[in-house]
């Protein structure tokens, strides 16, 4: 999703951009990661939320929820935009495990997130990836500020929970 202008919240398989001063991205984080990647002297910027770094042939079902589609397009938003690719920089938030009787997939998402960004050659300036909380970042795309805020250990985000019954193959009710 591509919005030149404006803020919004993003949710897991989306991006948006924007070059609007007043304009704040926003999501909630568990074992998804998100890139805010901006270019410091056109004053644009964006934000990703990805779920799986898109490595197996899951890619192939899913391709709008994975890392590897998320970050090409908001690469490739920015540059469309007129950002330069040498000035592009970028924070990363999430990859959390927020159950220790699942796949680490947080880790794996934190890793290819780092991977792509250096293949890309785009600087990482931060990043607060790992632990076990949720976390809600807001991204001011225009001028690369950031905040995040840890939410409690009994807070999950939605995706999150969709998450752990794909991995584990059982039914939950909520």
């Amino acid at each position: 999703m591509i919005t030149p202008t404006g803020g919004g919240h993003i949710i897991q398989g989306e991006f948006r951009i924007s070059d609007d001063p007043q304009a704040v991205l926003t999501t909630l984080l568990g074992s998804c990661v998100a890139a805010c990647i901006w270019d410091p002297l056109l004053h644009v910027g964006g934000m990703n939320h990805f779920l799986l770094p898109g490595d197996s042939e899951q890619q192939i079902r899913a391709a709008e929820r994975y890392g590897a589609h998320l970050m090409e397009l908001l690469v490739n938003a920015l540059l469309s935009a007129g950002a330069t690719r040498s000035r592009l920089v970028a924070k990363l938030f999430g990859g959390a495990n927020l159950n220790s009787s699942l796949a680490d997939i947080g880790s794996r998402n934190g890793e290819f997130a780092r991977r792509f960004l250096r293949n890309e050659g785009i600087r990482v300036l931060g990043e607060s990836l790992g632990g076990d909380q949720a976390r809600k970042v807001q991204f001011w795309p225009a001028s690369g500020r950031a905040r995040q805020m840890q939410l409690p250990r009994d807070v999950q985000p939605i995706e999150e929970r969709y998450q752990a019954v794909a991995d584990t193959g059982s039914v939950e009710l909520f």
